[in-house]
């Protein structure tokens, strides 16, 4: 076997290479560069739609709407979506807003764990730039604004971007600068919450926000100009393909394993499927000594915090409901008498869940 050592390799432009098959080179172009979860959209373990806001359907994004009159909704894991994906997160107005106030507002964002995002190094000389990249499809033609909200220091940056094409896949890119006077705390909190608009009256969106600064309400999502997904009765707007990196352009999407991606999103929620369509039992309580009975629940994925625990659309707890003693790895339930979750006349796709959301 040979063996090459070398001090440096260069291209034929001296080093100054601007892509290597496709994608361009970049010092955090490696495993685990993307800073967003289920980007791809794959992972749905509450359900595949909703007509409710909040964390709803797919894994790690949340939606939001505020102020609202008359607009009702459905979000889905839908199977539309651009070559090399899956999945998309899909928004559509199945009630429309009569006439946008100017304090409403929604949309679309995921909030990222701060101790995740110490290498950023904000608040010193050395922070990074990010960029943000993502396929996005609307029935709305128009301008729409992202913004990058960081809690720790309750500091704001924003940009926008255009769908040119009515019901067409196009990919878009947004580099916002490092935030030199910024806050992210190494701990288990919100660090940064990309956030796409999808309708934002006048009061939001009158401050300019393009440089980073502390937040204040019209910053929120400075540049949006289009809200006819709110106001048009079948509108829509999808998007995947989400990926937030450092450094100042886009690089290929990272596609990660469905079980790493599972592990991920299981940090922060953890659902226990229905078992045979409901006909059998959850939990068992064990006997372990006169009037003690217990289960130790041991997680798949240890919990970003000690979790919630949360029962599944139509599942009861039969005999006893027990005291549950939830830890960020397992969770203990102790009951007086036997017990269990009776899963017979579920309605949802889980028989109980583990909630560890931000």
């Amino acid at each position: 076997m040979s063996t090459i050592a070398v001090d440096t390799i260069l291209d034929s432009n001296n080093g100054t290479t601007t892509s290597i098959n496709g994608t361009t080179p970049n010092a955090y172009n490696t495993v685990g560069k993307n800073l967003i979860i289920n980007g791809a959209m794959q992972i749905a373990q509450r359900a595949t739609s909703s007509t409710s806001t909040g964390y709803t359907t797919v894994d790690r994004f949340t939606s939001f709407m505020s102020n609202t009159d008359q607009l009702a909704i459905t979000l889905e894991q839908s199977t539309d979506a651009p070559d090399g994906f899956s999945n998309s997160f899909k928004w559509t107005t199945t009630t429309a807003e009569t006439t946008l106030e100017s304090n409403e507002y929604m949309g679309v964002q995921q909030l990222i764990e701060a101790q995740t995002l110490q290498h950023l190094a904000y608040g010193t000389t050395s922070a990074k730039k990010l960029t943000l990249s993502f396929w996005v499809k609307s029935s709305v033609t128009g301008t729409y604004a992202v913004s990058f909200y960081q809690d720790d220091g309750s500091r704001i940056i924003g940009s926008t971007y255009t769908i040119n094409t009515a019901n067409t896949w196009e990919k878009k890119s947004i580099t916002i600068d490092g935030d030199t006077a910024g806050t992210i705390n190494n701990d288990n909190g919100q660090g940064l919450k990309p956030i796409f608009h999808i309708a934002a009256g006048s009061d939001l969106t009158s401050t300019d926000n393009t440089s980073w600064g502390s937040y204040s309400s019209g910053k929120w999502a400075y540049g949006h100009t289009q809200n006819g997904v709110a106001t048009t009765l079948n509108a829509t707007w999808q998007v995947t393909g989400v990926q937030l990196e450092v450094g100042e352009s886009a690089t290929e999407f990272e596609h990660r394993p469905y079980g790493t991606e599972l592990s991920l999103c299981q940090r922060y929620f953890e659902a226990f499927p229905v078992i045979n369509g409901g006909q059998s039992v959850a939990l068992i309580l064990l006997y372990r000594a006169t009037s003690q009975y217990w289960l130790n629940l041991i997680y798949k994925v240890e919990k970003r915090a000690a979790p919630t625990f949360n029962l599944g659309s139509g599942i009861v707890w039969t005999t006893v409901t027990p005291l549950i003693d939830l830890g960020k790895s397992s969770a203990i339930f102790l009951g007086t008498s036997t017990g269990f979750l009776n899963e017979q006349s579920a309605t949802g796709s889980y028989s109980f869940a583990l909630d560890s959301e931000l």
